[in-house]
């Protein structure tokens, strides 16, 4: 596997993918709409801008499913018994954490995707300052709700840790669903690991783990994958402890407690699992294994794996961790790939990039079935692993999934 895969995965798939879509899809003003490039293809598209104009439409995430409307809150946490490990220098390693929760309906005002200097700020970073309006990326409708109040009752709670390189926002679509569900869901940004977080005074941190990662390949992203974990044993220690952070923290049942990450969040969620036994559940949605499940498996608590059928079916030459860590989980467990899906398949992107007529031909799964998808299958394990309810979408094929193969 070697450097190639983690090189791979950090330049290829984030800068060329992420790029392409996220560039040419979220509210482009001046870029022709085209096929989005292969993952082949360098990230800086300023050359496919031409005198084509598009007049970027009102940007929305799919409608949430469930009974509930959905608030969302802001936490700035700070872990001052560890340093950050990227930037000892800065001191205490903080946390920006986005709570989505069951909310009561017509309460609080509409929350923004992000903020637009965020949005900025994530474009810049791809070489396309100029090329697109980050107002348009920051006014993506949510469905969820600031300054929402709770609806009444205890439920499970759900950690989201983003790709490497990439923030928060980019699993709102999955956190306002879970929320309207019936689940408190805490999306986390890293410090040090995104250059499109802007923490309270106005504060950019650049993205120190980048060149951590740079410098020491696989061997940085396993201490990547371990460092998330213990950023969420100390959040799980601020919402669910005596002196909880949280305002609402009263919400959260402590004792159903699920992980999903993408990508490097992924990994996290297992290594979250090997390191506390708090979390019950975890979910891997196209993640390599940098730091291995451990060889005596997770305690016997479920794991879903859920990949790309082209980099993850069993067997496949691109990431063999999958197999090796497949073998190693010890409880009930399941192993799905997607036909026709990507890297990001499993994050907002393509299903704003869908809006403008934007394919990526390397991942023509379509949008709205990247999101049913990844939304149907990740709430699906939690409603059975922390709410006890039944999964049929889990026990096998279904006529209404044939994108999804249960492996191996």
């Amino acid at each position: 596997m070697g450097a190639v895969i983690a090189c791979g995965i950090m330049r290829t798939r984030q800068r060329g993918i992420a790029a392409s879509l996220l560039v040419l899809a979220l509210g482009a003003t001046a870029v022709t709409p085209a096929v989005a490039a292969p993952p082949s293809a360098p990230a800086d598209r300023s050359a496919s801008a031409s005198a084509a104009s598009v007049t970027a439409p009102q940007l929305r995430l799919p409608a949430p499913r469930g009974p509930y409307a959905v608030g969302r809150s802001t936490l700035h946490l700070r872990d001052t018994g560890r340093a950050d490990p990227y930037a000892p220098e800065a001191g205490a390693r903080e946390l920006l954490v986005s709570v989505f929760y069951p909310a009561r309906a017509g309460s609080g005002v509409p929350a923004p995707y992000m903020s637009t200097r965020e949005a900025q700020l994530l474009l810049e970073s791809r070489g396309l300052g100029g090329l697109v309006a980050p107002e348009a990326v920051g006014a993506t409708e949510t469905y969820a709700r600031t300054g929402a109040a709770p609806a009444r009752g205890r439920y499970p709670l759900v950690v989201l840790s983003p790709g490497f390189g990439q923030s928060r926002f980019t699993l709102t679509a999955l956190a306002t669903d879970l929320a309207a569900r019936g689940y408190v869901v805490a999306a986390v940004d890293h410090a040090h690991e995104s250059t499109a977080t802007v923490f309270p005074g106005g504060r950019v941190l650049p993205c120190a783990a980048c060149d951590y990662v740079e410098r020491t390949g696989e061997a940085g992203l396993a201490e990547v994958a371990r460092g998330r974990a213990a950023d969420v044993s100390f959040l799980l220690d601020r919402l669910t402890g005596p002196h909880p952070a949280w305002r609402y923290a009263s919400m959260i049942d402590g004792r159903r407690v699920g992980m999903a990450g993408h990508s490097i969040g992924g990994d996290s969620a297992a290594s979250t699992m090997a390191a506390d036994r708090r979390v019950r559940a975890g979910v891997n949605m196209d993640g390599t294994f940098f730091d291995p499940v451990p060889a005596a498996g997770l305690r016997g608590r479920p794991f879903l794996m859920l990949g790309t059928e082209a980099d993850h079916a069993s067997g496949g030459t691109f990431d063999p961790t999958w197999d090796r860590d497949w073998k190693r989980l010890d409880g009930w467990k399941r192993w799905l790939t997607v036909a026709g899906a990507g890297h990001f398949t499993f994050t907002d992107l393509p299903l704003l990039a869908a809006q403008l007529g934007i394919a990526d031909p390397s991942a023509p799964l379509p949008a709205d079935r990247s999101g049913d998808i990844t939304r149907d299958y990740a709430g699906a394990f939690f409603d059975l692993h922390l709410k006890g309810v039944p999964q049929r979408l889990l026990d096998g094929p279904t006529a209404g999934n044939p994108e999804v193969t249960f492996q191996p």
